[in-house]
């Protein structure tokens, strides 16, 4: 394209207007330029398969780009805008590339799952013994939180534990409910963004919460004293 552009230089134009002109080729084929670059970046089907292959067969967490997961979706939403702009949908190649993003959807969640489990299993380790800063480091963002949360919900389980056999009975400050109604989003007393939630879903709310929903009947203790 850029060689095309080389042809209007020999037109006499001054160096003003050949730089308009020049300008406004690069937004009449930006849409070329992108497909171009995202077609150099994006990830594809082998990629997604071999990343699923080294975390079935690796006991360690694998290290995946951090764009990965911005990379997929984007491999996703690609692919199925190219189904939906088929107009041949019963055709054998679009039953075929429908069969492709069904399965590379179902190796995606694979290795999600397979990666929740190792971390999962980290947990344990770490609110025993501690992680490895590899490990640690081979984490996504939410992955992190996810394992942070874990180890905090482990250690405070175990506090509980010692507290239970050495005879002491702490009052708890949360209560585990199931939800009656529909309850739109709301703040808590910190101000803290709560919900929204659906009907019969089951949520772990501070005490003071529990009381004010309760006496609204919108939700129903779960859990015992």
């Amino acid at each position: 394209m850029l060689r095309q552009y080389e042809n209007l230089k020999g037109i006499g134009f001054s160096r003003n207007i050949q730089i308009r002109g020049f300008i406004t080729y690069i937004k009449v084929h930006i849409n070329s330029f992108k497909a171009i670059i995202c077609s150099i970046i994006m990830i594809t089907y082998n990629d997604l398969y071999e990343a699923l292959r080294k975390e079935r067969y690796s006991e360690p967490l694998q290290q995946l780009s951090k764009t990965f997961i911005e990379e997929c979706a984007n491999y996703f939403k690609d692919k199925k805008e190219f189904l939906d702009k088929d107009e041949g949908l019963f055709s054998d190649l679009a039953a075929k590339n429908k069969k492709k993003l069904e399965n590379a959807i179902a190796i995606f969640k694979e290795l999600l799952v397979r990666r929740r489990k190792k971390i999962l299993n980290l947990a344990f380790v770490a609110s025993e013994t501690g992680i490895s800063k590899r490990d640690f480091e081979n984490m996504f963002d939410f992955e992190k939180d996810m394992f942070e949360s874990l180890v905090k919900a482990l250690e405070n389980a175990d506090k509980d534990l010692n507290a239970l056999i050495n005879g002491v009975k702490e009052e708890r400050s949360n209560r585990l409910v199931r939800f009656l109604q529909d309850v739109p989003e709301f703040l808590d007393l910190n101000g803290e963004t709560i919900g929204p939630f659906e009907k019969t879903e089951i949520a772990n709310l501070s005490k003071e919460i529990v009381e004010i929903l309760s006496k609204d009947k919108r939700v129903e203790l779960i859990d015992e004293d």
